[in-house]
This record gives C-alpha cells, structure tokens and sequence, in this order.
C-alpha cells in the first residue's frame, strides 16, 4: 500500500506541474526539484535531532526495565493489553513500552513518545515470525499512535497564545473530543480486521474507565481560567514526566542496579536507530513535498470546496480542510497550514478554532509509519495505512462537528490593520494635547533612548520624556517594514523617532536622536547671545 501511494504522490505532482507549466506557471518544476533537496535535508536533520533524544529515553527505558518499574506498568494494563495484543506474552517487555508509549502520547509529550514507541516496535519485531511484514500486534500498536489520544494539548494552545487568541485554551474540549473520537475509530478498525471481540467485559470496563478518567479532566480544567489552565496542564504533564524519570531511578536503586551501567547500555540502542530511519524519512518526506509544491494539495482543497457547497448551506468548515489533508502526511506542513489559517482568517475566527482543532485531532500517520516501520525494516503494511487513515478521517470529522458545537456562534471576524502611520500621528496629537493615549499603547511599551541607552517603560510614556507639547511640530513620517520614522520638532530642537507597530498599538518607541537645525544654531551662538 505504501508502495503504491509514494508512486502516486510523484505521478499526480508530475501531471499537475505540467499542466501548470502549460498554462504559463515556469518556476512550478524548479519549485518541485527545490522541495526535493529541502526535504531530504530535513528528514536528515530531524534523524539526528532524534538521536540524542532517542538515546536518553532509550537509556532511561532500559534502567526502568532492569528496575521493574516497566514490568509493573505493564502489569496493571495487563488484561486489557492482553486482548487487544493476544499475540504478546503477558510477562514480554513489550507491554511495558508500550504503555510508556501510550502515556507520553496522551500527555503530549511528543519527545518521550517516540523512543518508546520504537524500542516498543523493536520488541513486538522479535516476535514476528515476517520480518518484512507488519505484524497484527503491531498494526494494532502503530493505530493507537496515529490516532494520536492526547489529554493536553500544549503545542496547540501556545500557538493560539502567540497568535493572541482572547481564549488560548478554548480548544481544550474540542481536541480531546476528537482526538478520543479517532482512537475509538481506530481501536474499532483494528479489532474488526483482528477479529478481536471488543464487547469483551475487560476491554469495555477499561475503555469505560479511562473515559471516566477523560470526564474528569474535562470537568477539572473547564473549571479553571484560561491563565490557570494553560500553566497547570503544562505543570501536570512535566511533573509526571520528571516523576516517572525519578520513579524508574528509585526503583533500580532498590534492586541494586548499577543506574550508569544500565542508562549507557539502553542509550547505545538510540543512535543506531536514529540512522536507521533516516532512507525511510527521506522517501516519505520527499514524496510529500514534491506533492505538496506541484499544487496538487491546493486542488484537492479546491475542489472538496466545490464538491461540499454542491449540498451543504455552509461549508465554513473547508478553510480547515487544508490543516486536515496535511496532518497524516506532515506535522510541520499541517501546523503552517493552521498558523496560515489563523493569519488569514484570525486566531478566533471559526477556521482559526476549527484548524487548530484539527491539528490537535490526529498524529502524522504517514511518518509515524516511515518511522515506526522504518526501524525494524517493515516493508508490507498490510492494512496498517488504511486503519490509521480511517482514524484521522473519524478525528477530522469528529474535529468539524465538535467546532460547529463550540465555535459556530463566536466567531470573531480579525480587526482590521490600521497604516502604522495613522497610529503614531494620532499618538503624536493625543500627547500635544495632554490626553490619554493609553489605547494607542502595549501594556509595557518601552521607550529606547540610544543616545544615552536608557530605557523607560510604563503604560504611557511621559509627554515630558517624549519631548512632545503643545508647540510640537510633526516635519515627517514614514513607514518602512513595520517601522514607522518621525522627525518631530520641539523648542527649536529636532528630535528622531522609531515606532514599531504591531496590531495597531505601539509595542515600542526607540529615539534615535535629536539635533539643533543650522540657522537656530547660527543664532543662538551668536556672539552677541
């Protein structure tokens, strides 16, 4: 399957660049060949940013191993694993990094994750009696990734901060909504081709459990400020993080395990790794690209435009579209495609929420499979990328309907930028005048003066360290590059200012310098004065 789909994305590409090509677009190929070396060089760069996190969590994982914290772990999930991994025996390591897998993916932390998931994939391959074939077990264990559970949306909810959002965590609800929604979706799919009887009392006591779990932390956090929320979801997750590393230290200790000896021994397994997924990264990521360049992916989106306005009233929900089809391809393609939307449309606009709920929604099927596979080798996916897209498909849909319940009725249209020069001449008359101009102002906006590297901070400025009065004279202003330069005369001096403006409000005034005009100077030096 994955044979077929990496052909198909260099295929369309093809037919989609010539077409552009012969309707004028001449840089379409030269993009396309761009995009091929881009993205070889980052799948390489994001091999070897691995390996150093690889090497501490495998180490780590191997002194938890050698401690028995892994093995309880794997114990208490033991007869709910047992069902869903039939294939893997009760006491097998495996168990163990998978639960760990699991449990940094629902905490959202994404760095401890992914060394778990493949010294877990590595474990379930020694029991695989086809090594170039994708095992049920892990199938099932790659699924339960790329559907991609997470409690605590993090890396969403500081995107919406930086982009200002009134409400970062406003979408804490909706993605764990579907987010569940697409790990049921894919728990389902898999257990149907495994044959496994999910009505099983200990898979539905287990699922009926951590849905209580997930009820709690719904009611908990939405009780809390958004302020509150964000720093203590992030707090929650660190201190479990920083816990289990303590836990599995303690516990090794206790068992007289030399903790050095063991962490080196795991961390040796990282680098190798790391190199082995490189060929993989690289043939995924370059498909992708080529794909995603030749414009392929914007026709798609075009049309699913069309398609859905054909007999939907509102098709409000296709401005996420892009996000959506992105994600199982490519993390950081489907997050540009959310920071875009939000830039486009506005952070708290209806597609703004709706992209960032699809982000949060799913995992990057396609390059957990390059990944994940990758390591051990695994050529023949079975029915592994139907499963996981069948998941992201229940996510993103769960993820529209989920926005439409939460965001349909508050979307906030983006407030229209005003010229940087409008603002600081009203700033300029407001302080000629001695009123207010706080509104004009960031909460902490400073004032630079280079000329003796001072800097004043305050609400407001004061009009006396601006040298702005009543008899002051605005000579010029212009604008350049989100800077906005003034000359501005006072009591026969002539000072020079810097404005940065930033969501029509000054975030900064730098003065550059002042000067005494030629004929003022002439006379007030006169020998007669």
């Amino acid at each position: 399957m994955l044979n077929y789909i990496w052909i198909a994305f260099f295929l369309i590409a093809l037919v989609v660049a010539l077409i552009k090509t012969l309707l004028g677009d001449v840089e379409v190929f030269s993009q396309m060949v761009n995009a091929t070396f881009g993205s070889a060089e980052t799948a390489f760069n994001i091999s070897i940013g691995l390996t150093g996190i690889l090497c501490l969590w495998m180490g780590l994982m191997k002194v938890g191993e050698k401690g028995g914290a892994i093995q309880g772990l794997s114990r208490l999930v033991g007869p709910f694993l047992s069902r869903l991994f039939p294939d893997v025996p009760a006491h097998h390591p495996a168990r163990g990094s998978m639960v760990m897998n699991i449990a940094a993916n629902m905490l959202g932390l994404d760095n401890a994750a992914t060394p778990a998931g493949l010294k877990a994939m590595n474990e379930l391959q020694e029991l695989n009696p086809q090594k170039d074939t994708a095992s049920n077990a892990q199938i099932m264990f790659l699924v339960l990734n790329t559907s991609g559970l997470t409690l605590i949306p993090i890396t969403v909810m500081t995107y919406r901060k930086t982009f200002g959002a009134a409400n970062p965590a406003d979408v804490f609800l909706p993605i764990l909504i579907a987010t569940f929604v697409a790990s049921i979706v894919g728990l389902i799919t898999v257990g149907v081709y495994q044959r496994i009887n999910l009505f099983d009392k200990v898979i539905l006591g287990y699922l009926g459990a951590m849905t209580a779990i997930i009820a709690g932390m719904i009611a908990y956090f939405m009780s809390l400020s958004p302020t509150d929320l964000q720093w203590q979801s992030a707090l929650f997750s660190n201190v479990i993080l920083y816990g289990i590393i303590c836990l599995f230290i303690l516990m090794a200790l206790f068992r007289k395990v030399n903790v050095y000896e063991a962490f080196i021994e795991g961390a040796k397994g990282g680098f190798e790794i790391a190199i082995k997924i490189i060929p993989y990264l690289v043939a995924i990521l370059v498909a992708i690209a080529v794909f995603r360049e030749s414009g392929a992916m914007g026709y798609i989106s075009d049309g699913l435009s069309w398609f859905f306005g054909l007999f939907l009233p509102n098709t409000d929900f296709v401005e996420g579209i892009p996000t959506a089809l992105m994600k199982p391809l490519s993390g950081s393609g489907a997050r540009g495609m959310m920071l875009s939307t939000m830039e486009t449309h506005g952070v708290d606009s209806f597609a703004g929420r709706l992209a960032a709920t699809l982000q949060g929604a799913t995992d990057t099927t396609f390059y957990i499979i390059a990944v994940y596979f990758g390591a051990v080798g695994i050529t023949k996916t079975r029915y592994a990328i139907k499963a996981g897209l069948l998941a992201d498909l229940g996510g993103i849909v769960a993820a529209i309907l989920v926005s439409y319940l939460f965001f349909a009725t508050q979307d906030t249209p983006p407030i229209p930028q005003r010229p940087g020069v409008e603002i600081v001449k009203e700033f300029v008359l407001a302080q000629q005048n001695n009123v207010s101009s706080t509104e004009l102002l960031t909460a902490e906006c400073p004032l630079f003066d280079q000329a003796y590297d001072t800097i004043y901070k305050g609400a407001q400025p004061e009009a006396s360290i601006l040298q702005i009065n009543k008899t002051t004279e605005l000579l010029t202003i212009s604008e350049l590059e989100g800077k906005v330069y003034a000359k501005i005369q006072t009591d026969q001096i002539i000072f020079t200012y810097c404005f940065t403006v930033i969501d029509n409000r000054i975030s900064s005034i730098q003065l550059l310098g002042n000067f005494t005009p030629k004929a003022i100077s002439d006379e007030y030096f006169h020998e007669d004065k």
